[in-house]
């Protein structure tokens, strides 16, 4: 696979590193000549290149025509949607995607501007803040379907209402499926009849709405203060 990254900043660079640590064919562009010179010393010269996002001629010989992603980071919200633009109406890149900076433009990273995926970082920080207060011990493995769906570990927590109760008892959420459970160092492929016990790490797949339902069965039993 083949991505061009627009912005040589620490962003820029570390997608470099990763996406090569990986054996992708990548191509950095960025506009400050001190930085490309700094990028030469980690990245291949002949993968990093002093120019402008912006131009279409630019964006030429950076080889955006043979593009199968271009990932726009710099630290311009202006910049990275102009380029976005560029490249999805003029160039036809099959996916793009792009950094956001400023949280109040987020609204403006649509796929009407060229942006096919939007990484908003204050966003993306903020509901994982939430999400942790609000799901005590649940961990989350793995984010499915661009986070509609999560794959989760929780243990059975003693007094819990899963405690003691076969599956099909539980009433989990629709949209949750136990996907595995491990006893005591052993995988249960869990059934209808199969009774969960306090400690039992259980590994599910569910929908991001019906996490705190699902942390409400597994979980502890919440204590209401009068």
């Amino acid at each position: 696979m083949f991505t061009i990254i627009i912005g040589g900043g620490q962003v820029g660079n570390y997608l470099a590193s990763l996406l090569l640590r990986e054996n992708h064919q990548i191509m950095i562009v960025e506009n400050r000549k001190e930085r490309v010179e700094f990028l030469k010393q980690s990245i291949p010269e002949n993968m990093v290149m002093l120019g402008n996002g912006t131009d279409p001629e630019t964006l030429e010989k950076a080889g955006i025509h043979k593009a199968n992603v271009i990932a726009v980071v710099t630290g311009a919200d202006e910049t990275n949607l102009a380029v976005c633009s560029l490249a999805s109406y003029e160039f036809k890149v099959p996916r793009i995607i792009s950094r956001v900076n400023n949280p109040k433009n987020a609204w403006l990273y649509t796929p009407e501007m060229g942006v096919h995926v939007a990484l908003n970082q204050a966003e993306l920080l903020g509901n994982l803040i939430l999400e942790e207060m609000s799901l005590g011990d649940m961990m989350t493995l793995v984010k499915l379907r661009k986070g509609q769906y999560s794959l989760v570990e929780e243990k059975v927590a003693p007094g819990s209402s899963a405690d003691g109760k076969s599956i099909q008892m539980l009433g989990l959420p629709a949209r949750c499926l136990l996907a595995a459970i491990i006893r005591k160092g052993d995988l249960i492929l869990p059934r209808g009849e199969t009774i969960l016990q306090a400690a039992d790490e259980v590994l599910a797949i569910v929908h991001s709405t019906e996490l705190a339902d699902l942390a409400g069965i597994l979980g502890p039993v919440r204590q209401i203060l009068k």
